[in-house]
């Protein structure tokens, strides 16, 4: 039987991608913290939510087009910030940021980007920048200025990283990153590149770079500091997303960092409706950790997300085929959320956002063969 050598799936370019890169680079972007306990739930969270479908609705004109932070966009999607870009191709963020222009979404250009914000900025489109606080204030706030005059129209607060987690694969790896790679938007006196002992060279790094003493002070600080919309990204905890929106942020993301930080967190789907429910259409929130397919989009959109941040699978294509993989996995991404869109009837993304969705318990597996139970919250409408 005649098989199409290209890609149809993120799985498709997670397969080629991990037999083209290093061991150690692959390792360092698909490995999670600890025991890989939170990298694994993200996925059967998503797994174990199930849509419950309308027919007999209009969907000759289905549209996936949306708004994320007030701007148009053709997808509920922004590109989330992955560090050290040009590991997977040598044009990096250069490539992926072009590619988000050209599906239409936001780029996420994340603090510790292997290319300067500037230059991620000229490849055109709209750029969001992820900030990490660093140990020194005024360096951070000087980070956030520059971003300003560069033309990014948002600001990505990250909260998760106290210091980096335990990445096994990294610490047994002794991972540390090749001379072309650096930190290109800190001026720094540690390094990522020099291995020390029995550790990650680039865990060392972020912990000698970053604040662990980051707290609300921080995103008040923030606040009154930019114009820009302010986006909080690492929140799991409805009460941290109450108090998120008191401090005036526009959106909150919904994330474990990808399985990557505290191993055993919660994932991002399972806690994504009591997120919703505190935050009661206040601010945006987003979904991030996960997010594979078209349908996990359309699953996040009915459990009442904006939208999602798609991390890894960007990578993947990036590390296949520079800008035009990344490009095919976005563009997959769309066909896949139209597909999926059109058949459970959903005209539109407001549509998407009032499906019921029914859910397996987290003792069950849609993969398990036992037999699925009954809805559990067929009621529920987001």
């Amino acid at each position: 039987m005649h098989r199409s050598a290209e890609p149809e799936t993120a799985a498709d370019f997670e397969s080629a991608a991990s037999a083209l890169l290093p061991p150690e680079i692959w390792d360092f972007v698909a490995g999670g913290s600890g025991a890989e306990t939170t990298l694994a739930a993200n996925r059967a969270a998503l797994d174990r939510v199930f849509l419950v479908p309308r027919v007999l609705q209009d969907v000759s004109s289905c549209s996936t087009r949306s708004t994320l932070l007030g701007r148009p966009v053709e997808l509920p999607v922004a590109a989330a910030p992955v560090a050290y870009q040009r590991l997977f191709h040598p044009d990096g963020e250069r490539a992926t940021s072009r590619a988000a222009a050209s599906a239409g979404i936001p780029f996420t250009v994340s603090t510790l980007s292997s290319v300067p914000i500037e230059q991620v900025v000229e490849a055109g489109g709209s750029v969001w920048f992820q900030l990490y606080w660093l140990r020194d204030d005024a360096a951070t706030l000087d980070l956030v200025r520059r971003a300003e005059a560069a033309g990014c129209e948002a600001i990505v607060l990250t909260v998760d990283v106290p210091w980096m987690g335990r990445r096994l694969r990294d610490i047994r790896n002794r991972f540390a990153l090749p001379a072309h790679v650096r930190a290109a938007n800190i001026a720094t006196t540690a390094t990522a590149h020099e291995r020390a002992g029995a550790a990650s060279a680039v865990a060392t790094h972020t912990s000698q770079e970053f604040a662990s003493r980051l707290t609300w002070a921080a995103l008040a600080r923030l606040r009154a500091h930019t114009d820009l919309p302010v986006v909080i990204k690492g929140l799991l905890a409805p009460e941290d997303a109450e108090r998120a929106v008191d401090h005036g942020v526009n959106a909150i993301v919904v994330s474990n960092h990808g399985g990557r930080q505290l191993d055993a967190a919660v994932a991002g789907a399972d806690a994504l409706p009591d997120i919703i429910e505190a935050v009661r259409g206040r601010c945006e929130v987003l979904l991030d950790s996960g997010i594979r397919s078209g349908t996990d989009v359309l699953r996040a959109l009915a459990l009442g997300a904006s939208g999602v941040l798609l991390g890894r699978p960007l990578i993947w294509g990036l590390a296949v085929g520079g800008e035009r993989g990344a490009i095919r996995v976005l563009r997959l991404l769309e066909t896949e959320l139209h597909d999926a869109m059109g058949l459970a009837g959903c005209e539109n993304v407001a549509a998407a956002r009032r499906l019921r969705t029914s859910r397996l318990p987290a003792t069950h597996s849609a993969r398990g063969g036992e037999p699925l139970p009954g809805p559990v919250q067929a009621g529920t409408s987001y």
